[in-house]
Order: structure tokens, then sequence, then C-alpha cells
């Protein structure tokens, strides 16, 4: 895959790389990503010399027909580990025990603490779960790990990508042994995690959102359809409107043709009247 994805993708793409000095040549390490695009997991693997594992949701190996047969063989063949995301509690522990898993093989394991991509790109509060759980676990380093742009070459319902150069920004390993044996410990798990994604945001220079990137996207999604609901409310109330303006520009002609045929009817009348008289006029004579 690095030879039939990577090389095209940096051949392509010309991805600019800095900090490649803190991957280490061989041992299990962490590599703590902001997650900006579904290209993160090819770009940060491309400009490696070494395997990186991610964790990836399970609807990539589990979508039925031709398609997604072809999906789970690629993410298969890229290294990537099913996670089913639905699970709450459940999920985590498999995310955890796939990441010790990875380490213990003295390989390099792939996450996003944030969970999910950024819906704005900007930079969400981590989960403590994963990451910080993996990390207290194993003892292995934290690599952050800055992608830039990466959400500029194929934005959401966009199908044919921008050719732009990207960039990867590769933080100094973080030790957190000093917290060895605490790897149930909440606030602890809260500390590692802050401090992971501070190092992130100084690489990225991305603005801060202290809420997870998931309730944006919920947030985002009921804006959306509030605006959505706003607006198909105003169309209507113009469309009433409109009737409205209609009938009232019916009424108003109608009135304007029955006050023209008023002076004509009158006028009828007279004649009327008149004629009778002269006839009259002419009787008694």
């Amino acid at each position: 895959m690095k030879f039939s994805i990577g090389g095209p993708l940096k051949l392509a793409f010309r991805p600019w790389v800095e900090g490649l000095e803190n991957i280490p040549a061989e041992g299990p390490a962490i590599l703590a990503s902001n997650h900006l695009s579904f290209s993160d997991s090819f770009f940060l693997p491309a400009v490696l010399d070494r395997k990186v594992t991610f964790i990836a949701k399970a609807e990539y190996f589990t979508t039925p027909g031709v398609k997604g047969r072809m999906t789970a063989a690629f993410f298969k063949g890229v290294g990537q580990l099913p996670v089913d995301r639905s699970g709450g509690r459940g999920a985590g522990e498999a995310a955890v025990k796939s990441g010790v898993d990875v380490i213990e093989r003295g390989e390099l394991f792939g996450i996003y603490p944030e969970g999910t991509r950024s819906p704005d790109g900007r930079l969400y509060r981590g989960k403590p779960g994963g990451l910080a759980r993996v990390a207290l676990a194993t003892g292995a380093p934290v690599i952050p790990v800055a992608m830039i742009d990466t959400e500029k070459i194929q934005p959401p319902g966009k199908v044919m990508p921008k050719l732009m150069r990207p960039g990867i920004r590769i933080g100094r390993p973080l030790d957190f042994s000093r917290y060895n044996g605490m790897e149930h410990d909440r606030f602890v798990l809260r500390a590692v995690t802050d401090e992971v994604m501070y190092e992130i945001m100084k690489l990225s220079g991305q603005e801060y959102v202290d809420i997870y990137a998931t309730a944006a996207k919920r947030q985002i999604a009921d804006e959306a359809k509030a605006q959505k609901q706003a607006h198909k409310e105003a169309q209507k109330e113009a469309e009433q409107a409109q009737k409205e303006a209609e009938k009232a520009e019916k009424e108003a002609q109608k009135e304007a043709e029955q006050a023209e045929k008023q002076p004509e009817k009158q006028t009828e009348k007279q004649t009327e009247k008149q004629t009778e008289k002269d006839e009259k006029e002419r009787s008694d004579s």
C-alpha cells in the first residue's frame, strides 16, 4: 500500500513535512493527530518509512455490496483496525485493547483524540479514553502530530480532490511515565489528553474549542435544521402574502370594473326615461 498509494500520493500532492526526526526508527510510539480530513490516515503513513496502524469505524469493514467489500479490503490493506463506535464504553475498551496490542508488537499506533473529523477546521477537546489509557497502560511515548490544510483538498460534498500541498508537523515525544499505574484515574486521563491537545494546537495553529467535536457537529446540524425550518416558514409566509395580495388585487380590479359600469347604467336609465318622455309628449300632441 505504501508503494501503490503512498508513492502516487506524494508525487501528486507533494506534502511538506517538519519533524520527521521525532519518529523513532524502531520501537513503539503513539501518534496523536488532529483530524481534518478522511485523507489524514493516508498522508501521514505515506511520509513515514514505518507502518502506522489506525483504528477505524467498523462501518468501513461491514458495508455490504461490491463497494463495501472493496472498502473493507482497502482498509485492511492499509492496516487499519475496525472498532464499533456505537457501543459506548464497550467501544472505548475495544479501542484501548487494539492500541495496546499494536504497541506491544513494537509498532506505531495512530489515533485521533478528537474522536471524529473537525466539522469546521478548528481543534476540539480530546476524548480521554483511548489515547491516555493506551499511553499509561503501555508507557509508550506520545508524539503529537498536526495535519495542515488537508480539509481543503477534498471538502465535504466534493468528489474530485484539489491538487495542493498539505503539511504535516511532527512534535517531540511526550513522556507520561510520571503517571504510571494511574490509567484508571479520570483526572489523570483528562490531564494527559489536555497536554497532548495543547501540543497539537501549538503545532497546527488551530483555534481551540473546549467542547467535543461530536457535540459541535450536533450543534451545527441543529442550527442547519433550524435555518431550514425558518427558511421554509418564511417561504410559506411569503407565498401566503402573495396569495393575499393577488386576491386583494382581483377584488380591487372587480370594484374598478363595477365603478366603470355604474355611470353607463345611469346613462342608459336617463336615456330610457328621456325616450319615454318624448314618446309621451308626442302621444299627447
